[in-house]
């Protein structure tokens, strides 16, 4: 069930599909959305190393660099509360974040069911320094489940829950069954056998996790590693989203994502469906 959904505004092209993709929900769900905007405008100051005798020019860019991103911004504010009145959906409020880029989003994102934005952003459009570091902090602070959406919109109809041996692979597929979010899409689910840990009958437990709560779902056991082997799956099988979470035991120990989850994230053009 998904009553709350929070959606990141940055004026990016994944901004706008993040909207349709919220507002799709939120007419299905019959659900309320809040937008929060995810761009810091004090870190868009910062051109560089100025030679010197060139600090007009460097005030110069700073200023064009501003503008450009606050008319974005304020472009895809416009087409969310557009795309809300369009689909009847209910708009709570617009969160204009005015600190560090994504402690609103954590701080919304407590009562929310599922948080929506375009994570590839953070590594194309330089919202941060260092997008690993920003993830991680999305992740570790419990912002879950995030729906990344892509850089182009598609309908989802078939649905990739990819599943190792990690307990937020488990957690993943679990809070996808619970919120449902596409009623009626198809399920399937794929393990990946090279790890020498793999439990043969794991992906056939996942299966009747999800036949309890009525759904037909198909299993995979596939020979390869999900790290270079997931994307080529999803590709070959038409998959419209993909359902995983990380894979790193020691993610707040060590402070880095699963190499698994990391390259998708990186190189993923369909939407992914993240629980920590």
């Amino acid at each position: 069930m998904i009553k709350r959904i929070l959606v990141g505004l940055g004026g990016t092209p994944f901004t706008a599909i993040a909207t349709q993709c919220a507002t799709e929900l939120g007419d299905t769900h019959q659900a309320q959305l809040t937008g929060v905007t995810i761009v810091d405008a004090a870190k868009l100051e910062n051109v560089g190393p100025v030679p010197a005798g060139a600090d007009a020019y460097a005030q110069r860019m700073r200023e064009k660099k501003i503008k450009i991103t606050r008319e974005g911004t304020e472009l895809a504010i416009s087409v969310f509360k557009e795309h809300c009145a369009k689909q009847q959906v209910v708009c709570r409020r617009i969160q204009y974040e005015q600190g560090d880029t994504f402690e609103a989003m954590i701080a919304e994102s407590r009562f929310n069911d599922i948080t929506i934005f375009g994570l590839r952003s953070i590594f194309e459009y330089g919202f941060v320094t260092d997008p690993d570091k920003a993830i991680i902090k999305l992740l570790r602070q419990g912002v879950k489940p995030i729906l990344a959406v892509a850089e182009h919109y598609r309908p989802v109809k078939t649905v990739l829950m990819a599943l190792s041996n990690s307990m937020e692979s488990a957690r993943a597929i679990r809070d996808f069954i619970r919120l449902n979010p596409w009623p009626g899409a198809n399920l399937r689910i794929v393990h990946f056998t090279t790890n020498k840990e793999t439990e043969p009958f794991l992906a056939d437990k996942a299966a009747d996790f999800c036949r309890a709560y009525g759904f037909e779902v198909q299993t995979d056991l596939v020979d390869g590693h999900p790290r270079s082997d997931l994307l080529p799956y999803a590709r070959e099988n038409q998959i419209d989203l993909i359902v995983m979470g990380n894979s790193s035991q020691n993610i707040i120990k060590r402070s880095i994502l699963g190499d698994t989850v990391l390259e998708t994230i990186h190189s993923a053009e369909i939407p992914l469906f993240l629980s920590q």
